[in-house]
């Protein structure tokens, strides 16, 4: 690995740290600075000619993180490295993949066109919101799950009486692989929603046995928490004994932590995918790495080895 350079984003030092720990690869020396007005500098501040580079960011709001990512994508390719591999846990801006209404933006799509533009000739990402956003790039894309690192997790315990539950019926492919990968034997349930509006749904049936089922919920985001709560509501009513849930994702905007906190949610198991300060965190919060599953990403990429092992969920 003595061609690889790694790099972190200002929101993802704390993973990037994590990464080069597990690939054995320093983090790269890099400044990001701010003019007086707010404007981002990025400065790269060590040779990267001839490298197979990686540019660890999330981008999540606010927008300046997706600006950084861009403007170190810029640098890098100016800086000659020989390829250049924009790793982002969390894809930001991927919720508007389509146009489903009149005079709106395809956001997934523009963003893809500007991570291009800049310089990545490779994306490393986890759970995009819509997989069609692969296809946006002219650039190969790899989507990791972190449904490994859940699995891993919940082996550990008891399953007995379980049932996994989808949060509406876009997740229903990724929660039948994720519960064949648990147990063969473990159900899954449908939670039957309809969307009012932006952070808005409304729950009005459950598909499946619940009654007397500990019920696991498997998202792939959670922004303010109101898709997940209402189907752990509902869930309760229609006679679940206990809700657990876990999520790729977790935005936890507005009031979303205290929101779960007095939930019936017993606990929420999340990545580091978005770094959680101790404002967003609540004592039913458990967070997970995807440190080794990027790192080996990474690892397989720069040894131009397979790494589909490691973005397959599950045969149908």
């Amino acid at each position: 690995m003595e061609d690889v350079k790694l790099f972190a984003g200002s929101v993802s030092q704390d993973l990037t740290a994590e990464i080069s720990r597990k690939i054995g690869v320093p983090v790269g020396k890099s400044t990001v600075r701010r003019f007086a007005d707010g404007e981002l500098k990025i400065k790269i501040d060590e040779n990267i000619r001839g490298r197979d580079v990686y540019i660890v960011q999330s981008t999540q709001p606010p927008a300046d993180n997706i600006l950084e990512l861009l403007l170190f994508l810029d640098a890098a390719k100016r800086a000659s490295a020989e390829r250049v591999t924009a790793v982002i846990p969390y894809f930001g801006y991927a919720r508007q993949d389509r146009k489903d209404e009149p005079r709106v933006p395809i956001s997934s799509k523009l963003i893809a066109n500007l991570l291009t533009v800049s310089g990545a000739n490779r994306i490393l990402t986890i759970d995009l919101h819509s997989e069609q956003i692969q296809g946006f790039f002219d650039i190969p894309v790899d989507q990791l799950y972190a449904a490994p690192v859940f699995i891993e997790y919940y082996k550990a315990r008891s399953l007995n009486d379980y049932v996994i539950v989808s949060p509406d019926a876009g997740r229903v492919k990724h929660v039948r692989g994720f519960a064949r990968r648990l147990g063969k034997e473990i159900p899954i349930a449908i939670v039957d929603k309809r969307r009012t509006g932006p952070n808005q749904s409304e729950v009005f049936n459950i598909i499946g046995e619940v009654t007397g089922k500990t019920a696991l919920i498997y998202d792939d985001i959670l922004d303010t928490g109101g898709t997940m709560i209402g189907a752990a509501e509902a869930l309760t009513v229609n006679g679940a004994k206990e809700v657990y849930a876990c999520t790729a994702h977790a935005l936890l905007s507005r009031d979303a932590p205290q929101r779960i906190q007095n939930s019936p949610i017993k606990e929420l198991v999340v990545t580091n995918t978005i770094p959680l300060d101790n404002a967003r965190m609540s004592k039913k919060i458990k967070v997970l790495s995807v440190a080794g599953l990027l790192g080996e990403a990474i690892q397989r990429i720069h040894r131009a080895e397979s790494i589909s092992s490691l973005f397959k969920e599950v045969e149908e």
